[in-house]
């Protein structure tokens, strides 16, 4: 069977269960962008399971996007094709009335943006990746080429045309992934906010003193969606000070601050309760944390 006949296939079995799908589809298939759209934040935790099973938990857990942690693991993108084969729920399907997927799948990967890799991002994006997390993104021309990585080449009516797209087009797997069809994939396979229809976030993550340096360039780039600053261990290492330095808080502090001017998500790690409160409170719209800590929080402060 032909992968886009395979979708068709699909689509047309959500139409029959669910009704009228038009009529219920929400404006993003990516429910983390629906929530920022909304100015909502976005919890979620990080996995190095690539199994099926971790994948079927995941799908069903109380949060809004896994990232998959390829960084310090292996690349494995028959993994990474089998996790988000995984992902796809039906029950959910039928129960949502349409093909977004509650929890949106992210991954981060090894090469940092010094390096100027551009084929993994293709692989992760044909797979039905609904975003990709930069390592080390120290400067705007880094930043611009992830995001232009991220876009397929614009047609001459677009919108959006800056910054031009060099993904190349094959998305068969994704299409699976997605439940959507070939056109339909194409309109949404853009980076958000820049185009307000797209269903893409890239996803940058500052680690060394230049991309703190920079900071403020990283997120006035068109195409970026957030910036992550993890739990500040390499930041901290290129700082010269111990992790619970006061001097690692105020980098954080200056990061969020670039985001805040720019109207762009920013993201950290909060491995407890009372610290998802806090840093909801300071402005921070992605927070990586724990099942526990996620729970602890709900419970003390009755969900966001």
């Amino acid at each position: 069977m032909r992968p886009h006949f395979a979708v068709v296939l699909v689509e047309a079995w959500v139409f029959v269960a669910a009704g009228t799908l038009s009529a219920q589809t929400p404006k993003h298939l990516n429910p983390v962008i629906e929530k920022l759209a909304a100015g909502k934040p976005f919890i979620g935790f990080q996995t190095g399971d690539l199994s099926l099973e971790n994948a079927r938990s995941v799908a069903r857990a109380d949060i809004d996007y896994v990232y998959l942690e390829m960084e310090h693991g292996p690349m494995d993108f028959e993994g990474l094709h089998r996790f988000t084969v995984g992902m796809i729920d039906k029950a959910a399907i039928l129960k949502k009335g349409n093909a977004q997927p509650n929890v949106a799948v992210f991954a981060r990967f090894a090469p940092y943006g010094r390096e100027q890799a551009q084929w993994f991002v293709k692989q992760a994006l044909d797979i039905g990746l609904m975003g990709v997390i930069f390592n080390g993104i120290d400067n705007r021309e880094q930043t611009l080429l992830a995001v232009r990585n991220m876009r397929y080449p614009q047609k001459r009516t677009s919108k959006y045309p800056d910054p031009p797209g060099l993904r190349g087009y094959a998305p068969g797997t994704a299409l699976w992934s997605w439940g959507v069809s070939d056109a339909e994939y194409e309109r949404r396979a853009d980076v958000w906010p820049l185009n307000p229809d797209g269903d893409l976030l890239a996803i940058m993550m500052i680690e060394t003193t230049e991309g703190l340096k920079n900071a403020d360039a990283i997120a006035a780039t068109p195409g970026v969606g957030a910036i992550f600053v993890g739990a500040g261990g390499d930041l901290h290492q290129y700082l010269g000070v111990e992790s619970n330095s006061l001097e690692v808080e105020q980098a954080f502090q200056s990061i969020l601050k670039a985001c805040l001017a720019h109207n762009v998500a920013c993201g950290i790690t909060a491995l407890n309760g009372d610290l998802i409160a806090k840093r909801l409170r300071e402005g921070w719209k992605m927070i990586r944390t724990t099942e526990a800590a996620r729970a602890q929080w709900r419970a003390s402060s009755g969900g966001r």
